[in-house]
This record gives structure tokens, C-alpha cells and sequence, in this order.
């Protein structure tokens, strides 16, 4: 992996171009929900309703997007991860030359914690240290609410709202396989990230200089959470590749979000940019692996 670079963050003043999607969903979502509370449905379905736990769409109609970061502050990482993405698709047709498209989890999983490299060394990740360290001095009010947003909404509600968008324009039974297929390339970015993780033992910036995030209480001698490679960097991975294979007009706006994500995970101190990339790595591996053993043609 090449060595990250940071651009100091500046915040868009239009609206960025993917919340036109989600406030169609939204307000969609609110025009049913009026609907429903209008009918003659029977209270009791309205009750069952009301106690079920708020899904995607609701949980981000309750609390909206804020302006995003420039295209500008996330164009080094964007041409990062889009590096690694042509990394991710080449050694990802070596697996399928030597497996197929048979689907084999736990053998594909073994694989990618054998092709992710080992973590930077000391002298590497200490550097890396100090790019996020400088780059947490030029925070702002704008790009804390940002990064914030994004840290909470980036793991699965993004992408589920995005796929939601995409499932209105196909036949119910596509769109109930593609929400299982993406539901699957999320647990399994998850769970291979975790593991990773475990093994590597790499503690978050914010540990490493509990200053970076004073509000996170780090305790003397405490270890974790540990951070490479970036889970959320894994699930945007795997889920913009796989939403990029159904959509492909639309693979421009996948990966800019992912690269929001991505960087508002180093610009918060969550994650050293080398996190980043390792996490991207997992992601699009699993996208290609999720695409391929579903019958999809992953994108390029």
C-alpha cells in the first residue's frame, strides 16, 4: 500500500449530490407513514408498528445529513482507495481462477487475512500519527457534525438507504436478494475487519494521544479499541463495489461517499490513514466475492 496522504478539510457549501436520493426516500417514507396513520388500519398494527425498531430510511430522516466535506479535502483519499479497489480486483481474480464462483466463506475468509498485508511498522504508523495529529488542529464546528454523522450513519444505514433507492426501479424478488446479498457483504466485511483487528492489535490514534479525542476517556495502559483496518472503511468498500456492479451509473456517487466515510474516520482520530486503505482492501475483496458467488459482474 502507498503511503496516505491528508488534504486539510474544508466543507461543501451546496448540498452534496447523493442527499438528493435520500431526501426522496425520506420524504417517501414520511408520505407512507402518514398514510398509514391515516387509515383504518387497526390499532393494533399501528402499535406493532410504532415498537419496532426504526429502520435506515427513519433513522436518517430523524437526524439529516449536514454538509459533507469538499471534494478537495477528500481527493487524495479517493485516489487511495480507488488505487486499492485495482489492487482489491486483481487479487481477487486469482481466487476465483483457483475457486470459481462457488461460494466458500470460510475458506475466502482465511484467504483475505492472508492477502491483507501486516500493519506498518512502528516508524510508519508513528508518522501517521503526526498527519493526524496536524490534521485534528484545523477541525472545525462544520467538520466535527460531519464526521460525526458520518461515523454514525456510515457502518449500514448509508448503504441500505442507497440500495433502498435502487430497489424501487426493480421487481420485489430482485430487490429482497439484493438487500440479503448486501446484507452478507457487510457481516462478512465485519467479520473478517474484527479478526484482523484481534490479530493485529494496533491501537487507535486516539489512544495513542488521548488528546485527539479527550471525550472518549482513555484510561492509563488501555489498549484498544484497536483500528487496523478501519471496519467502516470495509463495509463502504464492500458495499460500493456491490451497489456499483447493480447501478453503474451511479458507482461515481457510491465511491465519493465511501471516501467521506473514510476520511471522517482519520480526521476524527478513529483510524491512522494506513487503517484506512488496509479496511478498503477487506471491503472490496468482499464486494467482488459477493458479486461473483451471486451470479453479478463486478464492476470495473
Amino acid at each position: 500500500m502507498s503511503r496516505p496522504r491528508l488534504n486539510k478539510p474544508r466543507l461543501n457549501k451546496p448540498r452534496p449530490k447523493w442527499q438528493y436520493s435520500v431526501i426522496g426516500i425520506a420524504a417517501a417514507g414520511a408520505a407512507v407513514f402518514g398514510l398509514v396513520h391515516t387509515s383504518s388500519a387497526a390499532p393494533t398494527a399501528s402499535s406493532a408498528s410504532a415498537k419496532k425498531k426504526p429502520g435506515a430510511t427513519q433513522r436518517i430522516k430523524q437526524n439529516p445529513p449536514p454538509q459533507l466535506f469538499t471534494d478537495a479535502a477528500v481527493a487524495d483519499v479517493s485516489k487511495q482507495l480507488g488505487a486499492q479497489q485495482k489492487t482489491a480486483d486483481g487479487l481477487f481474480a486469482q481466487w476465483k481462477k483457483d475457486h470459481g464462483s462457488t461460494r466458500d466463506d470460510r475458506a475466502f475468509t482465511a484467504w483475505v487475512e492472508k492477502t491483507v498485508p501486516a500493519p506498518p511498522s512502528k516508524t510508519r504508523r508513528t508518522a501517521e500519527l503526526h498527519q493526524v495529529q496536524e490534521l485534528a488542529k484545523t477541525r472545525t464546528a462544520e467538520g466535527k457534525r460531519a464526521a460525526t454523522w458520518l461515523e454514525l450513519h456510515g457502518k449500514k444505514d448509508i448503504w441500505k438507504l442507497y440500495l433502498h433507492d435502487q430497489r424501487e426501479l426493480i421487481p420485489r424478488n430482485e430487490g429482497t436478494a439484493e438487500k440479503a446479498e448486501l446484507k452478507t457483504a457487510l457481516k462478512l466485511s465485519k467479520k473478517i475487519t474484527e479478526q484482523l483487528a484481534a490479530r493485529y492489535k494496533q491501537p487507535a490514534p486516539y489512544v495513542l494521544d488521548p488528546s485527539l479525542r479527550p471525550e472518549k476517556h482513555v484510561k492509563p495502559g488501555q489498549q484498544g479499541p484497536f483500528s487496523y483496518p478501519s471496519r467502516h472503511a470495509a463495509k463502504s468498500g464492500a458495499a460500493a463495489t456491490y451497489l456499483s456492479a447493480l447501478a453503474p451509473h451511479r458507482a461515481e456517487e457510491y465511491r465519493w461517499m465511501a471516501a467521506q466515510i473514510a476520511y471522517s474516520r482519520v480526521y476524527m482520530a478513529g483510524h491512522m490513514p494506513s487503517d484506512i486503505l488496509a479496511g478498503a482492501l477487506v471491503g472490496d475483496l468482499v464486494g467482488d466475492y459477493v458479486l461473483t458467488t451471486n451470479g453479478h459482474t463486478p464492476p470495473r
